[in-house]
C-alpha cells in the first residue's frame, strides 16, 4: 500500500514536471483567444477502458487555473465504454486548452495501466493468485503507475529498494548462501519482508529451510511450480515470475502459486485513446 502522502506529493511534483515540460514560460497559442471569454468542455474515451488518474487530472487544472471546475461521471477503477463522457470542465476558455494536453497524458497513461491490469486480473479470476506490478516503472511515474495498477484490480509488489528486501542471485553470491542472506536481512531490518528469488527446487528447500517470507520461483516449469506448492504447503508464499504475458499467466495461476508478479503491467503502457471537446 502506497503512503497517502507520499502519492499526494509524488502527483503534485509530477503534475508540475509535466506542466512545466509543456507549457513553459507561456501558452502562446491560448493567448489568441480571448481573457475573458468562458468555455464549457468535455472529454470522452473512444475505446473501452478503467479509468485511473482522476486525481492527477484534477491536479492540473488546479495548477493551471483553480477557476475551473471539473464534474466527474466516472470514478478510478470503473469501466468505461467507448465514447463515454468522463468528465466535464467549465472556467476560462484559455485555461481548458493550457491544461489539455498534461490532463489527457495523465489520464491515458494511468487508464491504460489501469485497462491492461483489468484485462490480466480478469482471465485468473477463477483462481486465489494476486496478480503483482514490479520496479519496472517508467521513470519518475512509479507511484502513479503503481496506483494505477490497483485501480485495475492488481496489487502492489514492493514500493522500492527500501521497504521489503528481495534477495537475488547476485546477493546470494556476495554473502555466501540464501541462509547468510536471510540472517544478515533479519538484522539489518527487523520486520521487514524478506523474499528470496530460487531459480531451481533445491534451492527452494533452501528459502524454506533459512525462513524466508516469500519464495520467488524464477521461471520454474509448471510441474516444478506444482512441486513446490505441495512443498512449501503454507510454509512461506510463492511468487512466480520470469517473461510472464497474457498467453502463459492461467496456467501459472493454476499451479496454485500465490502471487505472479508482470512487469509488462508498468513498463509496457499503451495509452488510452482520449479526446476533449469544447462545447
Amino acid at each position: 500500500m502506497i503512503p497517502a502522502e507520499l502519492l499526494r506529493q509524488s502527483r503534485v511534483e509530477n503534475v508540475a514536471q509535466s506542466l512545466r515540460e509543456d507549457v513553459g514560460d507561456g501558452d502562446i497559442t491560448a493567448m489568441l483567444i480571448p481573457a475573458e471569454k468562458q468555455s464549457t468542455g468535455r472529454v470522452i474515451t473512444r475505446e473501452p477502458a478503467t479509468i485511473a488518474g482522476r486525481e492527477w487530472v484534477d491536479e492540473v487544472f488546479r495548477q493551471v487555473d483553480p477557476r475551473v471546475t471539473l464534474s466527474w461521471a466516472v470514478n478510478d477503477g470503473e469501466r468505461a465504454t467507448a465514447n463515454q463522457e468522463l468528465f466535464r470542465m467549465d472556467g476560462p476558455a484559455r485555461s481548458l486548452l493550457t491544461a489539455e494536453r498534461a490532463a489527457l497524458n495523465w489520464l491515458q497513461t494511468l487508464s491504460g495501466v489501469a485497462t491492461t491490469c483489468s484485462e490480466y486480473a480478469e482471465q485468473v479470476a477463477h483462481t486465489n493468485v494476486r496478480l503483482l506490478d514490479t520496479r519496472k516503472t517508467l521513470p519518475g511515474l512509479r507511484l502513479a503507475l503503481k496506483y494505477a495498477v490497483t485501480c485495475g484490480g492488481c496489487h502492489n509488489h514492493r514500493i522500492g529498494l527500501w521497504d521489503a528486501f528481495l534477495i537475488k542471485e547476485n546477493h546470494i553470491s556476495a554473502c555466501g548462501s540464501i541462509a547468510k542472506a536471510i540472517e544478515e536481512a533479519r538484522r539489518i531490518a527487523p520486520g521487514k519482508p524478506v523474499e528470496v528469488e530460487t531459480e531451481n527446487l533445491e534451492e527452494l528447500d533452501q528459502a524454506l529451510s533459512a525462513g524466508a517470507d516469500i519464495i520467488m520461483l524464477d521461471e520454474f516449469s509448471l510441474e516444478d511450480m506444482r512441486t513446490a506448492v505441495k512443498t512449501t504447503a503454507g510454509k512461506a508464499r510463492l511468487e512466480a515470475s520470469g517473461g510472464i504475458n497474457a498467453d502463459t499467466l492461467v496456467p501459472i495461476a493454476e499451479t496454485g502459486v500465490d502471487y505472479i508478479s508482470i512487469g509488462a503491467l508498468t513498463k509496457d503502457v499503451k495509452a488510452i485513446d482520449l479526446s476533449m471537446r469544447l462545447d
